[in-house]
């Protein structure tokens, strides 16, 4: 093996591009790439952004907040003509966000959250997102019953659609939560959910007329524990929110617990951002020209039953 095809073989293994000189470098860092989510956004991007030729140096944070943080400055370091954070943490990476910015390196991030230090951030409406899906849910109970809820309060937007449940279950107290299950940020978060809900569902059995999740890996998991304990699909109606080819085969599926989900664009956003970066970084336009404020908005889809083949095309 020559001494390229070595280096390069080792820098796919660390996750990043090898690209020769180009005009435009674009970094690119997923959270945590685990989570499909985060793949979807930051995979989009990556090709979106290739294809107009440019440079791209994509990172996977591996769940890890040091780690972000450390990719974060490598690219201000690299001094990357734009950055496009998936799933990032404002708050924490704020010293980051305000480097890249002292730096001149415009940042553009998607389902993260505002920050001050970068140019906006591309998500759907998550409280317009939270209310379709728990009101879906309170739907197909007819407004009576028992609940579980598989949640995640460390991540904003999961956070913000479990706040809009408890007020829609604030003003129908015919149904009511009869415990809820909160997941770690952790790397083994699928065995997390795994052994919570399975404690859930075991200490509540028999009693559970339905089941919300904040997102549908989450839902993944509670559909698989259903399915083993014999719940037949509309026995017990699991809704969730993401999207994405495996959520719809569940739904499709006759043996899934699985009812619907409340789609949300993740590739479709994460080429918003790669345009976003062109029309204000490349083609110097005003940043107005894309959005007037600190978000970005992309319309979310409830998908059940009804329209589930047309996203399985």
């Amino acid at each position: 093996m020559t001494l390229f095809k070595t280096v390069a073989a080792a820098a796919f293994a660390l996750g990043a591009s090898i690209s020769t000189s180009q005009a435009f470098e674009l970094g690119i860092i997923g959270f945590q790439f685990s989570s499909e989510t985060h793949a979807r956004v930051a995979n989009a991007a990556a090709e979106a952004a290739k294809a107009k030729g440019w440079g791209v140096t994509l990172l996977n944070s591996e769940g890890s907040l040091p780690k972000h943080a450390e990719q974060f400055e490598a690219l201000i370091t690299k001094k990357v003509d734009a950055i496009i954070i998936a799933m990032g943490k404002p708050v924490e990476a704020d010293a980051q966000f305000k480097a890249a910015k002292d730096k001149g390196i415009p940042v553009i991030t998607v389902q993260s959250g505002a920050s001050q230090h970068a140019l906006f951030d591309i998500q759907t409406n998550e409280y317009t997102v939270g209310a379709d899906a728990a009101l879906y849910l309170l739907g197909q109970l007819g407004y009576q019953g028992n609940i579980v809820t598989a949640r995640f309060d460390l991540n904003a937007a999961s956070r913000i659609r479990g706040k809009i449940l408890d007020v829609v279950l604030s003003e129908n107290q015919a149904v009511k939560e009869l415990g809820k299950f909160s997941m770690a940020r952790t790397q083994s978060w699928r065995d997390d959910v795994r052994a919570g809900m399975q404690a859930l569902l075991l200490q509540n059995q028999g009693k559970i007329n339905g089941i919300w999740a904040s997102f549908d890996g989450q839902a993944y998991i509670i559909d698989d524990l259903l399915q083993a304990q014999g719940v037949k699909k509309g026995q017990i109606p699991l809704i969730s929110v993401d999207g994405g080819k495996e959520s719809y085969e569940r739904i499709a599926d006759p043996n899934s617990t699985f009812l619907a989900t409340v789609a949300i664009p993740f590739e479709a956003m994460g080429k918003q951002a790669v345009d976003a970066v062109q029309t204000i970084v490349v083609e110097k336009k005003s940043k107005d020209t894309v959005t007037s404020g600190p978000y970005l908005f992309a319309k979310a889809i409830l998908v059940d039953r009804t329209n589930v083949k047309d996203f399985l095309k």
